[in-house]
Formats: C-alpha cells, structure tokens, sequence
C-alpha cells in the first residue's frame, strides 16, 4: 500500500534530500560559529534511513485502512467493463493464490506511471540510472550526468551536488524547471551554476549514441546550433518524465477515452466518459503530484456518494520542487499570463531583503505575485528559494477564497519569518511594500 510517492517518489526521494542538506548545513556550520571536523556522508546509512521512513509510512497507511475499515487485496487487477474487476491474487511474498472476481457500482482506477527514458537509450541500472534505481540504491558517484532539469532531475542533482559528486543537468528546452515562471528558470540556473552544477539548455545529443561500459557513460552534447563536445560521467541518470499506467488494465472493456500520451480523459468530477468508472491520479493527467492525485481522489468519491464536489482545477493546484533552492508555485506564469492577453501587475520580494533568510544563511531567490492589473485577482505564486515549499500553502488557500493582492498583503505576517515575504511581494503588486 502507498503507491510510487511512498514508495519509490516523493518519500523516499525528500528522505535523501534532508540528509544532502543537513551534509550541506554541517558544511557551513562555520558560518553559524560553530566548529564542525570530519564531516563525512555514508550513502549506506542514508539509504537505511530512507527505507526506515518509507517503512513507517506504509505501516501508517495499512493502519488507516484497518481503522477505516477498508479491504484491500494484494494482486493484478484488470477491469472488465466499468463494474468488475478480475483480480489474479498473491500473498505477502508474491506467491499466486488464485482468483477473484469483485463486482461495484462503482470503480476507481488509479494505477499511477513509471519512469520512462528517451528513444534508444535503455537504463541498464549500472551506469545508466532511474529514479527507481537511485531510491532503491545507494549510490555515490564521483561524478554523474542528470538529463532532464524538470523537477526530478534538478532534485537528484542537488542532492548528488551536496554528496561531493560532480554534477551536469543537460535540458532540451531553453531553461532549468521549465514547467515554472521565466524568472524562476533564471533564477535556478544562476543559483546552480554558483553552486558549481553545470548546467547545458536547449541541449542536443542522440540518446541511442550514449556509451557506457566500466569506465563510465560518455555522450557527445553541446547547446542547439553550438558544435557538440564529449562529456562523460561515472552515471548517468534519466528523468525523461513519467508514463501512464494504462495499459493492460481492461479499459479497452470499458467507454473511457484513452489519448495516444496514455491519458484517461475525465470531466471535473474525475468522471471517464462510463459514467461508473473515475480515474485519478498521473493516468487522468493534469499535474503529476501526489497531493494532486489525492484530491482528484477525494473529489471523485465525493461524486459516488452523490454530494457537492469541489471540481478540480488544476490552475489552483499548488506545485513543489525540493532541490536547493526549492521551487513552489500555483497558478499561471507572466508567458501563460501574456499569452492569453491578460494584463498583470507584479509584485517581488526577495530573499536578500528578508531578516529569516539572513539569519537561516541562504538568501537566494525571491517571491513573486502577479495579480490581474483589473481586478487585483490572483492569478499566479512563484516562489524560489529557501523552504518555500512551506510557503506555498497561503497561495493555495488565497486562491480556493478568492482573495486580492492586497488581502495578502493586509493580512499580518509574522517577524522574523520567511512568510513575510508573501505579505511584501502582495504590497509589492500595488508598489506599497515597506521592507524592499
């Protein structure tokens, strides 16, 4: 029970990141006046920590299930028509037992993704790497090429950065985090390249002409229209993004629409085109985030047990990013703002201004809002830098209540706290901020 966050995603992943920056902490501990010697990290005991955790977090969700009540069977499921599943059982080892047919008037499915890599290149879980490979092993390469600088690929590259690795993020597109604000893409490039992580955009190289053998991975990269030079590493780790699990699951018994990228369209209610048959989580698309997926979830047995739904929209959906500097967002970016011909006003804050940051000694990135230059709607939150994703959450509850820029900024934040910088970039919108 628990599924790829608590598994081999976000749990397991947040578990090394806290160790790579308490490693990094340690690392400045003279800068704080205390004297630290022999800082040393042991990817062993961090591993056997990380699998402690998820441990713990899959014995809490199976006692939810009991104190809630709820059956669970252990096998491969696959639906026949909307209503019935046909479940090939096995026991805690994996062993068949059997069969058996359940029957509802009602099913969710919410059979997640898996990694996937880029054309002609096939991890080999040895020199080239997944996710699922790192957060089930414990490895500390000398050096390691990250290709893709979405959220998974700038995390692993912090992280390996902090345990002393020599780090490259190679990206197709023309910034880091390329789902976020054009600020925030400057910005985590600036803060990864003072870092000493080097980064390559709009890179270009053949994925089936990657080498690797026993002395490493080699490939030959450069920037579009630039000449391609080698580049090798002692790993290579991709985070190409993920695929939809939909396949071989019974939905071609079933009215769902399925789009060629594997995606189950549904309505607002998380409802496919059978009117009982919901899908939830990375196979209904929308934004690949376990908080996401819970409350499509919630949403959709709202809709079964026939009361009022909160339809989800994504736009409203708070995302995080937990390399260093963290990344936290909701709502549209200034490009998505500009192309649907919006005019915005924004606000800025940053970290430098802020006492907290100065006194926590990371005063990278900053705090924007931007607000419809009409209205003072909310519109967007982008954030960059230290522990913003714990930021993050007054933007979520700002919006579900519609609020103004200048709510935010009425509403009294308090000192010292990272959370005054929301409060200043909300009174930045309208030019009124006190403290920058």
């Amino acid at each position: 029970l628990g599924g790829t966050c608590i598994h081999i995603g976000c749990n397991p992943n947040k578990a090394m990141l806290a160790s790579a920056e308490l490693l990094d902490h340690m690392k400045q501990a003279s800068a704080f006046g205390i004297e630290v010697d022999g800082v040393t990290a042991d990817p062993v005991a961090i591993a056997k920590r990380r699998d402690q955790i998820v441990e713990r977090l899959v014995r809490g969700v199976t006692s939810l299930t009991k104190k809630n009540k709820v059956d669970y069977i252990l096998g491969r499921g696959k639906l026949e028509g909307p209503q019935q599943v046909r479940v090939a059982t096995k026991d805690a080892d994996g062993k068949p037992t059997g069969e058996v047919i359940l029957k509802a008037k009602d099913v969710i499915l919410a059979t997640g993704s898996r990694v996937k890599s880029l054309p002609g290149l096939e991890p080999d879980g040895e020199r080239i790497l997944t996710s699922d490979d790192i957060l089930r092993g414990t490895y500390q390469p000398a050096s390691i090429i990250v290709v893709g600088a979405g959220a998974v690929g700038v995390e692993f590259a912090s992280y390996f950065h902090d345990m002393g690795a020599e780090v490259t993020v190679l990206e197709y597109l023309p910034g880091l985090v390329p789902l976020e604000d054009g600020e925030v893409q400057k910005e985590m490039e600036r803060a990864f390249k003072r870092r000493g992580i080097k980064c390559i955009t709009s890179a270009r190289f053949d994925p089936s002409a990657i080498k690797a053998d026993e002395s490493g991975v080699s490939l030959m990269v450069g920037p579009e229209g630039a000449e391609p030079a080698e580049l090798r590493a002692e790993l290579l780790l991709v985070a190409a993004g993920r695929a939809a699990n939909t396949e071989d699951v019974g939905l071609e018994t079933t009215r769902a629409v399925v789009t060629e990228r594997g995606i189950v369209e549904v309505d607002g209610e998380m409802r496919t085109a059978d009117p009982h048959l919901y899908a939830v989580g990375d196979i209904a698309g929308g934004l690949w985030l376990a908080h996401v997926a819970t409350h499509e979830g919630i949403a959709a047995v709202h809709a079964i047990a026939g009361e009022e739904v909160e339809e989800i929209d994504y736009v409203k959906m708070p995302r995080a990013t937990y390399s260093r500097p963290q990344v936290a967002s909701i709502g549209l970016t200034s490009e998505q703002c500009a192309e649907k011909g919006i005019k915005t006003k924004v606000g800025k804050m940053p970290m430098m201004a802020s006492g907290k940051a100065i006194i926590e000694g990371d005063t990278t990135g900053f705090v924007k809002i931007i607000a419809d230059a009409e209205t003072d709607e909310l519109l967007g939150v982008h954030m960059i830098g230290h522990h913003v994703t714990e930021l993050i959450a007054e933007s979520s509850t700002a919006m579900l209540l519609e609020a103004t820029a200048w709510e935010i900024g009425a509403a009294v934040h308090p000192h010292p706290t990272l959370s005054e910088t929301m409060g200043e970039a909300a009174m930045a919108v309208d030019g009124k901020s006190i403290n920058f």
